[in-house]
């Protein structure tokens, strides 16, 4: 089992999770739509552990998510490292097993990771959210523009 070789975090496919109470206490939703912008997609599986694989198992580049206990996380790190990837927390320190934060990947992409987590912890470069009014504005717009 091996980590994919996708150099660039465009290209690549990654996934985070959501918990399963107190949504509206957890900035995850924000992260999730930079990520986005950024990546080829996001995923969401319900289980760390599954996702942690995926990228050991090179289905995935990356995958990260906060508030995780050891049980979630213990199987699937040992995975990502023994596949040739890479984990850490956010800021891109070494994992620990007590850590509340994950970032795994598969160590290409690593680096634009931990650049981008910076950057939306600063809240520097992040792309605008349009509201419904904008996007049906785009959409009009845009429809005019084909006729």
């Amino acid at each position: 089992m091996h980590v994919s070789r996708r150099p660039e975090l465009a290209e690549s496919l990654i996934a985070t999770g959501f918990p399963s109470s107190k949504r509206h206490e957890n900035p995850n939703v924000h992260f999730y739509q930079e990520f986005t912008l950024r990546s080829h997609g996001v995923r969401r599986a319900g289980s760390a552990a599954l996702d942690l694989a995926f990228v050991a198992a090179g289905r995935l580049e990356a995958f990260w998510e906060f508030n995780l206990n050891p049980w979630d996380t213990a199987a699937g790190i040992l995975l990502v490292q023994e596949a040739g990837g890479r984990v850490s927390g956010f800021s891109g320190k070494p994992f620990r097993l007590d850590s509340r934060e994950v970032l795994a990947s598969n160590g290409l992409i690593h680096g634009e990771l931990i650049a981008l987590f910076d950057d939306m912890f600063a809240g520097r470069n992040l792309a605008p959210i349009l509201t419904p009014q904008e996007f049906a504005a785009r959409r009009a717009e845009r429809a005019a523009k084909a006729i």
